[in-house]
């Protein structure tokens, strides 16, 4: 009998998708969740005129393989050139580009123990050795991952600012400060996949020029786009032109290039979703001090609520939940993981989720 020869290393690694997602659950399940809170996805959508952009492309054509217009308009957004920018399919697609390019086998990377999950996904995928530091009071620890860097002579060291999954974040300033200690040789991968969510001051204040950090930006959060998988990177012109030297060239379909550049084109739209992203994360605070839990302070489309206890607590709470048809999740490494993450939400999908919650607390003190 015939086999697939695969490589060494693909043999050696489990086939697995580094998350469930809610319509697996459902099929389980055998029913769709009432609120759909567990992936920090836009409820409140993509401004209409990127609706509308997408529905009228034609699908005949393939994308532009240089998402020309697209990298032009981020250029004047950003106030820098095109050389300064790639787009890929999600920070996702992005992050595989660049550990491709960075990382081989042995090569050590860095990042925070229980941070987001792909990147170490990626960085398995090419035999990368990843190193772990803890978080620092619910917020990743700049001076610990460099520190590490340093110790393990790391390509590569990630960082999100704000934090997914604790919702936490560092002032760009602060951030600023920190790369002096940033071993020379070691790139600073910065995820900002939810900086528009955050207070002003939270970007990273340097030019692109700086060979230090590659940063990280998507339209699935608050520009509402995450199944259109558009992100883009902001470096140096050098690192940027090598992502075509692997990148898949017509990987962005031409709908997903249209609708980003008219959701970038509506700032106005942008801030009526900020705004109600910032309402939707106070309800969820109210709704979990209304049953005793305290929630962490958010710059992100998501609370993060702690639930007092350990892990098997939180776990059992997070059951309660997807029982009742809330999809919510949680991070998976301690001591982050005595909380469950909710989303933003439309009011009645926060409604279920203030139904659903007692019940679902009182579930977890029984088990």
């Amino acid at each position: 009998m015939t086999h697939a020869r695969l490589t060494p290393l693909a043999q050696s690694l489990p086939a697995t998708v580094p998350f469930v997602g809610p319509e697996t659950q459902e099929r389980a399940r055998g029913a769709v969740f009432d609120a759909r809170l567990g992936a920090n996805e836009n409820v409140f959508g993509p401004a209409p005129g990127a609706v509308r952009a997408m529905a009228q492309t034609p699908q005949w054509m393939y994308g532009d393989p240089e998402s020309f217009d697209l990298r032009t308009a981020l250029a004047a957004h950003h106030g820098t050139s095109r050389d300064h920018i790639m787009v890929g399919e999600g920070i996702d697609g992005l992050l595989g580009y660049l550990v491709r390019l960075m990382v081989g086998p042995g090569d050590a990377v860095v990042t925070s123990a229980g941070a987001y999950p792909t990147f170490n996904y990626h960085v398995a995928g090419f035999g990368g050795v990843l190193h772990t530091v803890p978080y620092v009071d619910d917020a990743e620890d700049p001076h610990s991952l460099f520190a590490k860097a340093a110790q393990v002579d790391a390509k590569l060291v990630y960082l999100a600012n704000p934090d997914n999954p604790m919702g936490s974040h560092h002032s760009g300033a602060a951030l600023a400060r920190a790369l002096d200690a940033l071993p020379a040789g070691t790139l600073l991968v910065l995820d900002e996949a939810y900086v528009e969510c955050a207070p002003e001051g939270t970007a990273l204040p340097l030019e692109f020029d700086d060979p230090r950090v590659i940063r990280m930006r998507t339209f699935s959060k608050a520009y509402g786009m995450a199944g259109a998988r558009v992100g883009y990177a902001l470096g140096a012109p050098d690192l940027i032109a090598a992502f075509h030297k692997v990148r898949n060239h017509f990987g962005m379909n031409r709908a997903a290039q249209a609708g980003a550049l008219a959701a970038l084109a509506d700032q106005s739209y942008l801030a009526q979703v900020t705004d109600k992203i910032a309402v939707s994360r106070d309800r969820i605070a109210e709704i979990a001090r209304a049953n005793g839990l305290a929630p962490l302070p958010s710059a992100t489309n998501f609370v993060t609520i702690d639930c007092g206890r350990d892990g098997a607590f939180a776990r059992a709470v997070l059951d309660g939940l997807v029982t009742r048809g809330i999809f919510a999740r949680m991070p998976f490494v301690a001591p982050q993981d005595r909380c469950v993450r909710i989303s933003c939400g439309t009011p009645d999908m926060l409604d279920a989720f203030a139904a659903a919650l007692p019940d679902a607390m009182r579930d977890a003190e029984k088990s």
